[in-house]
């Protein structure tokens, strides 16, 4: 290539026959020209608009001109701004399906310049309600970033559609916690639409509160809005929050709050923390430890359906053996002794399942690690489980159901892990005669 590599680069894209390549390629060489102080960079975007002008397909002239005002703008050139709203123009004469995409093209480039106003001016002409809301979104977090809270109070006022609005507005929420502005937290809180999404923004401000080093006295403003919110909606709310504390490790700050509510709620506060903390052994072990008496029983129950209802995991262990040597219902036992025979650990599961007094809840326990032994091949044992049910009616019903087992797992290789349910429907038939 020649000496003046810019001004032969100008002459060699003139041969360019593709008129849309031919005017991006231009304004590449005028952007290069720019970075090397070439003062004819000027000539070269001249020609990129003068190709551009020529192109028949209008889809193609106007991703041209989003080329060209894109390599004007980073020349630091304000004619960039007429060029994105001369190709702003041309998209709105397009039928909708393809105004809007183009639409989207122009606000997505206008939003990698950093033209953040500009995205916002323009994407308000799109029609489509998703991609106008989730650019909307994209636009707000820029704004957030920025700390232009007045814009993004703006954006969320524009969004009327769920769940859009919601998201907006609690991510407004973590960004006015971040900032410590509680009090516009508040208000952006209270004027959430959805319970659902109430009860999401609390979860979100019960994880910032926990990990940020805020005083007990912030906690309490957030219960004392929860408090002030009327009816059902005001319950969630609260109970949303406490829940989110209490998953976060705040038991004890919770525990004092659930002192002053109903009874109804207090267990909807309590279960929620169970399932939002299904994860955390610690967690669940600390609430446990709080509890005393029947609502100890209670939770034991509700925690150890929550264990069973997923795969069993050694590292739940020792929170399953310390609730079975606490508990003193029959039912507890049985789950306790079932999840630690699927566990393997037969000991333990015999030890807690001989306590249970009931002729048919001992049925479950013994039938339980019977099913268990007879899985890990142990069919001498799981004779001996089932014949721990010494109750004249339950243990031959037990024994029976074990011996067929015994024999399925011969023909089919698999045991059905059925014990509860078939002793269920056993009940309903003898208390039916």
């Amino acid at each position: 290539m020649a000496a003046d590599v810019y001004r032969e680069a100008l002459r060699l894209a003139a041969d360019i026959r593709d008129k849309y390549l031919r005017a991006v390629t231009y304004a590449k060489i005028g952007y290069y020209m720019y970075k090397a102080r070439k003062p004819e960079y000027g000539t070269a975007f001249k020609y990129a608009f003068n190709a551009a002008s020529s192109i028949e397909n209008p889809v193609l002239m106007v991703r041209a001109l989003l080329e060209i005002g894109t390599y004007l703008w980073l020349t630091g050139s304000k004619t960039a701004r007429k060029v994105f709203g001369q190709a702003h123009d041309a998209i709105v004469e397009f039928p909708d399906a393809v105004r809007d995409d183009l639409l989207n093209e122009l606000v997505m480039r206008l939003l990698e310049l950093g033209l953040v106003d500009d995205a916002l001016f323009y994407v308000s002409d799109i029609k489509d309600t998703v991609k106008r809301n989730d650019l909307l979104l994209r636009i707000l977090r820029v704004y957030l970033k920025r700390g232009n809270m007045r814009k993004a109070a703006m954006i969320i006022g524009q969004i009327d559609e769920e769940p859009w609005h919601s998201i907006a507005a609690i991510e407004a929420i973590k960004e006015h916690l971040k900032r410590e502005e509680f009090g516009s937290a508040i208000r952006v809180l209270s004027e959430l639409r959805s319970e659902y999404w109430l009860g999401e923004a609390m979860k979100e401000v019960a994880i910032y509160l926990k990990t940020s080093d805020v005083p007990k006295a912030t906690y309490e403003k957030f219960v004392d809005i929860a408090l002030s919110l009327s009816g059902e909606a005001g319950s969630d709310v609260l109970n949303s929050l406490l829940i989110g504390l209490g998953s976060q490790g705040e038991l004890e700050f919770v525990m004092g709050i659930l002192k002053k509510l109903p009874e109804e709620q207090r267990w909807k506060v309590l279960e929620g923390i169970v399932r939002a903390s299904a994860d955390k052994v610690d967690i669940l072990k600390r609430l446990l430890g709080l509890l005393k008496g029947e609502e100890y029983e209670r939770m034991a129950v509700f925690v150890m359906d929550q264990l069973l209802s997923r795969p069993v995991d050694g590292g739940y262990a020792e929170l399953v053996k310390s609730i079975g040597e606490r508990t003193k219902e029959d039912a507890v036992l049985v789950k306790v002794a079932t999840y630690l025979s699927k566990l393997g650990d037969f000991e333990k599961a015999w030890k807690f399942a001989s306590r249970v007094r009931g002729h048919y809840l001992r049925s479950l326990a013994f039938g339980s690690i019977a099913v268990a032994k007879l899985k890990a091949g142990d069919i001498d044992g799981a004779i001996d489980a089932a014949l721990e049910v010494r109750d004249p009616k339950w243990g031959s019903w037990l024994l029976s159901e074990i011996l067929t087992k015994i024999l399925e797992l011969q023909a089919k290789g698999e045991v059905l892990e059925d014990i509860h349910e078939r002793a269920e429907y056993q009940k309903s038939l003898w208390e039916g005669g």
